[in-house]
């Protein structure tokens, strides 16, 4: 399974990703929602686990963005 994790905050990123792929979850991350976005329209995700508050574009937005492009991800 294929997961993007968005989230501003680097020790909680790692700490997502050391336990998600330490279950074999493929992950990858963005750290702002242009970054979100970038990874969303190059790569489909099965998961997206999105911060609300993030710099540059805020995580509704990205949800937004995301949802018009068809991006169904879960």
């Amino acid at each position: 399974m294929k997961l993007l994790i968005m989230d501003d905050e680097p020790d909680l990123l790692d700490q997502l990703v050391k336990m998600l792929t330490g279950q074999r979850y493929d992950v990858a991350t963005a750290a702002d929602g242009e970054a979100a976005l970038d990874q969303l329209f190059e790569n489909p995700y099965d998961l997206v686990v999105l911060d609300i508050m993030l710099p540059k574009i805020d995580g509704l937005t990205v949800l937004k963005e995301m949802r018009a492009a068809g991006r169904t991800a879960l």
